[in-house]
């Protein structure tokens, strides 16, 4: 047999050893998201090259964002004052379970040190 034949032979199974290796699937996967991302920014790098397309691109997305947070202002504030009064009532409730932590132990000491 050829020394072609035999590495084509040998191919699946040096490809499976070397795929299972961390170092080889993290290799893979950058040279996958590189080849999508150029893909994707392939035919748009053009458009974003230019600094005008850039900064109306920017422009955009910046009243975008702003139609979006007046339109759903009441909810956003709402969700945020919400979020406030559970981070309020869990640092409480931490508080409360640490005080009894330290009340326990100090209970314990002079117990301890009697015997």
């Amino acid at each position: 047999m050829n020394m072609m034949g035999e590495t084509a032979r040998q191919m699946p199974h040096m490809m499976g050893s070397m795929m299972s290796h961390p170092m080889a699937s993290g290799a893979m996967m950058a040279a996958g998201g590189y080849a999508a991302g150029k893909g994707l920014l392939g035919a748009g790098s053009l458009f974003l090259r230019n600094p005008l397309m850039f900064l109306a691109t920017g422009v955009a997305a910046g009243i975008a964002a702003g139609y979006l947070l007046h339109k759903y202002e009441r909810e956003i504030t709402e969700s945020l004052a919400k979020a406030t009064g559970m981070g309020k009532d869990f640092m409480l409730h931490q508080k409360e379970n640490l005080d009894d932590l330290v009340a326990t132990a100090q209970s314990e000491t002079p117990a301890a040190a009697k015997e």
